[in-house]
């Protein structure tokens, strides 16, 4: 075959494949595999974050129980200092609005930044006085561990502390317990 008729050949393949890559294709889903999430990750309704501490919520957008992890925003609507802690397993970051620091690091993360943290290293996140508001999407693998100014483990979340955190939120304020499950894989 002459490379003019390959090239051709590869071209109308190309167009075939992206006319047919543009139509739903009706499969069935495997037994036991959980649907998809896809949504708006900043949602409409306030409800969906869910308190951490004073000026603190965080947004679940996936609790992998499988793996142990989870992935969600983080916003804080005020200045000052969140709880100094470390991570068993990498974490990864994107910061989507407002900024904020590690009072152990020199560096400043503001929006479009991306933050990977390594296993074990402890930090103590900072959001500077003049930010109203900062959100960060965060994918933690494994746990967050609190720790004291001597590195003393003072306590935990996990992903089934997250699950717990989030079915009392909900039903608290009308979207019910269960509301968490659309997040739960």
């Amino acid at each position: 075959m002459s490379i003019r008729r390959r090239v051709a050949s590869r071209q109308s393949h190309a167009r075939t494949a992206v006319s047919a890559a543009s139509a739903p294709v009706a499969a069935a889903t495997p037994a036991g595999i959980v649907t998809e999430i896809a949504e708006a990750a900043i949602p409409q309704d306030e409800r969906v974050w869910v308190p951490q501490a004073p000026d603190v919520w965080f947004r679940p957008l996936l609790l992998n129980t499988v793996s142990g992890g989870w992935c969600n925003l983080l916003r804080v609507r005020r200045a000052g200092v969140l709880s100094r802690h470390r991570h068993p397993m990498i974490v990864t970051g994107y910061v989507i609005r407002g900024r904020w620091r590690y009072l152990e690091h020199d560096w400043v993360a503001e929006p479009g930044s991306f933050v990977y943290e390594p296993p074990g290293e402890i930090h103590t996140l900072v959001v500077p006085d003049d930010c109203v508001e900062m959100i960060t999407y965060f994918n933690i693998s494994g746990a967050m561990i609190y720790v004291d100014e001597r590195g003393a483990t003072v306590g935990y979340e996990d992903v089934w502390t997250k699950i717990a955190m989030c079915r009392e939120h909900y039903d608290s304020v009308g979207l019910g317990a269960t509301y968490v499950d659309r997040y739960i894989r």
